[in-house]
């Protein structure tokens, strides 16, 4: 309700504001002699005579139909008449206005372009143009055969009979329009709102209703609410577009009305897009939370700004071009400026790499623990200029994605098997039966428990350390995150502890033990009986050793 009061605003504002400059021009043109003598010497004074004689107080359009070159089609002069007529209305219901001071007064003006003697009258319509024929200007022939279709295209669906019923209801003026147009104006706005009501109602309801029925899914209710409100206006703004020209406003206020309607569909168009773009990535949401990668969960959002930035500079530079902005100029200037601005930001621009490349890489998803000589933590977001690290003093880490790209990464969310390798030092005084039996329980409790590696284990007696004996335990954890990976070496280790009392075992630790080879006042003990002892038991024990051989 409220767009339609603002468009009605601007129409009235506009009637205000250019009816001066507006009915300037049409002064100069109507200051005519009655007795008006066509020359066709100049495209200038033929698109006078044209436009002077087809003048609502100064109406003659019997000799403005002379300016038409005639054809085979069209060469009586009643149809020529009828049909400049139609040309006069097809310029004014598209507010095409000519601006004579740049039409050309020369009689042998050449159109470069062409290659000819032509001159067009405007770049929204190339086929209404000028030819010079036997040092004569005309409206030419190709024009004069394509006028019914033209008309046909601005007056649809025989729309320009409306305004002779529109006349009839006065022909009084006020501001520089007529009571009849004002009465066009009201009607205008009275169907555009119940057309608008109307649409609302039929997308949010009975559209959205049939869909659901035939998807089964209430998500198609859910696009049509979000679409429903743009969508009438486009086709609401859509048809003043089409049958404004009824109405047969002046020529600048008619110009300013269409440009207005324009660039209100361009507006409205983008609109939609922009909507259509949370509806997008609502169903994009949908399948990436049926994946288990969790950087398309973060890309949804990513992928969502970067279409509705898109949209909106997009819409921005239609809405611009249908205001009749020179996009062109506009777009080239900027690229002058875009230059400096890209040397100014090219870190950030190194930093929007580095997400593309994050995201087309993904050496690493939300959740994943990662590591490298400058962070250590887990990641939390993944954003367009940097990436968010949650460390474990609880802190986040924020690093520009152009350095994160050139890092080397570790991915410990990635492994498969969690490694857990640890030494076990025992006391050197643990007899040997005792050392057997202990790796064979420890062996057992890394079988029984239920998130190790049954087939990938090591655990042997591996060195005679300086004060202990080493026992290697190698294993792997099967979990899915680092809080169960410590769980696991938690039960672990508590079962090592546990087998370690059973066997009566010490652990060792460092210790410093001082011999002394002869004290003061003590004579040493040299005794060739124990050197002899000793080598009985290491006789014995070789033979023990042959014997189970």
């Amino acid at each position: 309700m409220r767009e339609f009061k603002r468009l009605i605003f601007l129409l009235i504002l506009f009637s205000c504001c250019f009816h001066n400059k507006v009915f300037s021009q049409s002064k100069y043109i109507y200051d005519l002699e009655n007795n008006v003598i066509l020359n066709q010497e100049s495209p200038y004074l033929v698109t006078y005579t044209f436009l002077a004689n087809l003048q609502e107080d100064h109406w003659h359009p019997e000799v403005a139909y002379k300016t038409l070159r005639p054809t085979m089609k069209y060469a009586d002069s009643t149809q020529l008449m009828d049909l400049a007529i139609k040309l006069k209305q097809i310029l004014d219901g598209k507010g095409v206005y000519i601006n004579l001071d740049k039409v050309p007064k020369g009689l042998n003006y050449f159109d470069t372009t062409y290659q000819s003697y032509r001159y067009t009258l405007t770049e929204r319509y190339p086929l209404i143009y000028l030819e010079k024929v036997d040092n004569k200007w005309f409206i030419s022939g190709h024009t004069v055969n394509s006028i019914a279709g033209l008309h046909q295209d601005v007056f649809p669906f025989g729309s320009h009979r409306i305004v002779n019923l529109l006349k009839k209801s006065g022909t009084g003026s006020f501001l520089g329009l007529f009571i009849w147009q004002y009465v066009g104006i009201l009607l205008f706005a009275i169907l555009g709102i119940i057309l608008y009501v109307l649409l609302t109602y039929f997308f949010t309801n009975i559209l959205a209703s049939v869909l659901k029925r035939i998807t089964k899914r209430n998500i198609a209710k859910r696009i049509i609410n979000k679409l429903a409100r743009p969508l009438s206006l486009l086709i609401v703004f859509f048809t003043l577009f089409i049958f404004i020209p009824v109405l047969q406003f002046p020529v600048l206020f008619n110009k300013y009305s269409v440009v207005t309607l324009r660039a209100a569909m361009a507006l409205s168009g983008t609109l939609i897009f922009y909507k259509l773009a949370d509806v997008i990535s609502a169903y994009m949401e949908l399948h990436a939370l049926k994946t288990e990668n969790t950087m398309d969960d973060q890309l949804v959002p990513l992928i969502r700004k970067v279409l509705k930035v898109f949209i909106v500079i997009l819409g921005l530079i239609f809405v611009l071009q249908n205001l009749e902005v020179n996009v062109t100029a506009l777009l080239a200037g900027l690229s002058i400026g875009g230059l400096a601005l890209a040397l100014a930001a090219q870190d950030t621009v190194k930093n929007l790499f580095g997400s593309t490349m994050i995201f087309l890489d993904r050496p690493f998803q939300v959740g994943d623990y990662i590591m490298s000589d400058q962070i250590d933590g887990t990641v939390e977001e993944v954003g367009f200029r940097s990436t968010r690290i949650r460390s474990f003093n609880n802190s986040v880490i924020s690093i520009p994605n152009g350095r994160l790209a050139d890092m080397t990464i570790d991915n410990m969310g990635l492994r498969e098997f969690r490694r857990y390798n640890t030494l076990i030092s025992l006391t050197y005084d643990t007899p040997t039966l005792a050392i057997e039996n202990f790796v064979k329980g420890l062996e057992k409790i890394v079988l029984d428990h239920p998130n190790t590696r049954k087939d990938l284990y090591n655990i042997n007696f591996k060195d005679l350390g300086a004060v202990s004996l080493d026992i290697l335990l190698n294993i792997f954890f099967k979990v899915e995150n680092y809080t169960e990976e410590l769980k696991a070496r938690q039960e672990i280790n508590l079962e090592i502890l546990k087998l370690a009392e059973s066997l009566n075992v010490e652990f060792a630790f460092p210790t410093q033990t001082l011999h002394f080879d002869k004290l003061p006042g003590i004579e040493s003990l040299k005794d060739e009986n124990i050197k002899s002892d000793y080598d009985a038991k290491l006789k014995a024990f070789l033979a023990s050793r042959n014997t189970k051989i």
